[in-house]
């Protein structure tokens, strides 16, 4: 990790600390089904909830809700494969993330009604968003850097876990028809 971030030329100093909640039954039924249920804490007091399918056919999804501002598609891309994602996103304040996490508020009043009505839509029958457990929270560092060398943005995440774990996590953006292009330009960076 040292390296990659060194090769970037990116100072960890000036990356934004983050803190992710995930909310799952304890068997994991969501993670099974291919839902997460996410909020997350951003310095300075702002937050961001997501109900995400993972894989996910888009030829499937309600094409209104595609066209959505809070909804996008992407494609993540990792050596031995791809895998397709949807990202319904809504705002709250860190305060009410902590609320919900304490128990003094409940999970559902996070969440839009778009996003509870795309939960619903998905999650295995008699699942519900105040049913759920928290799960976390998990620490990330999140950086956005432009190389001098690369046409594109990139964003490096470094995720600590509970166990002492961590993953490096390098994305750049990119617009539906050039993802196979810029996964290639963006592998040989």
């Amino acid at each position: 990790h040292r390296a990659t971030i060194k090769a970037l030329k990116l100072d960890p100093v000036e990356a934004q600390p983050r803190q992710a909640f995930f909310f799952d039954t304890p068997n994991l039924d969501l993670y099974r089904a291919g839902v997460v249920v996410r909020a997350r804490r951003i310095q300075g007091g702002d937050a961001d909830t997501v109900v995400k399918l993972r894989p996910v056919n888009p030829d499937t999804l309600d094409p209104d809700l595609r066209r959505s501002a809070s909804f996008k598609i992407e494609l993540d891309m990792m050596p031995g494969g791809f895998v397709c994602s949807a990202s319904f996103k809504g705002t709250c304040t860190g305060k009410e993330v902590l609320d919900v996490t304490a128990s003094d508020m409940p999970l559902s009043s996070l969440f839009s009604k778009g996003q509870r009505a795309f939960f619903e839509a998905h999650a295995p029958a008699g699942i519900t968003l105040d049913s759920l457990e928290t799960m976390g929270p998990l620490f990330l560092l999140k950086a956005k850097h432009q190389p001098k060398d690369f046409d594109r943005g990139v964003t490096v995440e470094m995720w600590l876990y509970p166990d002492g774990s961590r993953i490096l996590e390098i994305s750049t953006k990119c617009l539906p028809g050039e993802a196979f292009q810029a996964a290639a330009e963006f592998k040989a960076y």
